[in-house]
């Protein structure tokens, strides 16, 4: 009896020692295998939608001045970043050439002129002849006969005749001579526009020949000093987004490389409609204008944007990775694992399956998520419908959160060191 009493105690002893080291081991390994949540909290503050390119800055108006005659260069007046007035004389081909079709020009009019008086004094003469012969007609007209009378008529027509194409003559001469002057004239190289010489492509010495083709010799850029353009290649699926900031009068704002720590800011000038598509990529030109007093924005400058769509402030707020995250339905509460079941295998199958009704309806949907929350050893669905969105915030309108409250954003490795 008393032996089977000590295998009791025994025994008693035993499953004590096992259960005090057994049941803290679960515990212990209940809690170790248990996820751990990546969490982040409700705030409020600023929420902006923005878009993001890259444009390349280029002036408002590129004016080419070409030259109009052929001929050396014989002096070149500006030089590259030269500020020009209108009128100011850029270069000047050497005009010899010209001035010599002038001068002959010229003694071909004078000529002209000279030989128009000649024949007016024929036609004073045939007409004071014709008077004479009439008058003598009148006396008695067997004095002249009608042989002689034609004579003198016919001399006064053929003189005034002659007459009108002298005339004609001195006006085609001077329409030569009006030529050859603008052909002097554009010898003189001149801007066209107030600005500042962007391109330079002649020297001195060196032949223009615009027979087939008008050279260019300087580009000139106006109003550089006042705005600027940049030129940007918005994507299709933005383009919606650009064009309701532009009907808002939204700003636009962009760094360039060359100082990275100045903010410019401009507003959307024109969207066009001439689509350029790249690798099966459909982009549409944005053109931006920005003011340019100090001349920091050079042509060519690479420009990095953001186009503000939507902005408010002191909004409450839920980080974008909460949005994002969707858990195993074994880790949801089973009221709420209807928010994961059943969803799309992969991005794959979501993306090319279904029709553009169902499209449609998860783009108008896109404001009632799913964030979640912590409740136990399991997750709570918090459904909210949310206003903007932007990279790292989403605006919240309606839902249950608060201030400050923790919403799950991932879950962590279930082995990671520690």
């Amino acid at each position: 009896m008393r032996r089977w009493l000590f295998r009791l105690l025994i025994l008693g002893v035993l499953v004590g020692l096992a259960a005090a080291v057994v049941v803290p081991a679960a515990a212990w390994w209940q809690q170790r295998s248990a996820p751990k949540y990546l969490t982040a909290p409700v705030s409020r503050g600023r929420v902006e939608t923005v878009v993001n390119s890259t444009g390349t800055v280029k002036p408002v108006l590129s004016v080419s001045v070409g030259a109009f005659t052929s001929g050396p260069i014989k002096e070149v007046y500006v030089d590259f970043n030269s500020a020009v007035k209108k009128g100011d004389l850029l270069a000047l081909i050497d005009p010899r050439l010209a001035k010599a079709t002038v001068d002959h020009d010229e003694a071909a009019l004078d000529a002209q002129k000279a030989d128009l008086a000649r024949v007016e004094a024929l036609v004073h003469q045939a007409k004071n002849n014709e008077e004479r012969a009439r008058q003598l007609v009148a006396i008695n007209k067997d004095y002249l006969a009608a042989t002689d009378m034609d004579t003198f008529v016919f001399t006064r027509l053929q003189n005034e005749a002659q007459y009108r194409l002298g005339k004609a003559s001195i006006a085609q001469a001077e329409a030569t001579l009006d030529n050859s002057q603008a052909n002097l004239g554009y010898t003189e190289i001149r801007s066209p526009v107030d600005g500042v010489v962007i391109n330079r492509e002649v020297d001195p010495g060196q032949t223009v020949a615009s027979s087939f083709q008008t050279p260019e010799l300087f580009v000139i850029a106006p109003e550089m000093d006042k705005h600027m353009y940049v030129y940007a290649s918005v994507d299709e699926a933005d383009i919606g987004l650009i064009r309701a900031a532009q009907s808002q009068g939204r700003v636009v704002k962009f760094t360039v490389d060359a100082y990275p720590g100045d903010l410019f800011e401009g507003r959307v000038h024109q969207i066009r409609n001439n689509s350029t598509t790249t690798q099966n990529v459909v982009t549409y030109p944005v053109v931006i204008e920005a003011p340019n007093p100090d001349l920091k924005l050079l042509p060519g400058m690479t420009a990095n944007l953001s186009f503000q769509i939507e902005a408010k402030d002191d909004v409450l707020r839920v980080p974008s990775a909460a949005l994002r995250y969707v858990p195993l339905p074994a880790l949801v509460r089973p009221a709420d694992r209807h928010y994961v079941e059943g969803l799309p295998a992969g991005p794959a199958e979501g993306a090319t399956n279904r029709s553009a009704n169902e499209k449609a309806d998860q783009a108008r949907n896109r404001q009632h998520r799913v964030v979640w929350v912590q409740d136990g050893p399991l997750l709570r669905a918090v459904p909210v419908t949310l206003g903007l969105i932007e990279n790292q915030f989403a605006e919240v309108v309606d839902g249950d959160l608060a201030e400050g409250q923790a919403v799950v954003t991932g879950t962590e490795s279930l082995f990671a060191p520690r």
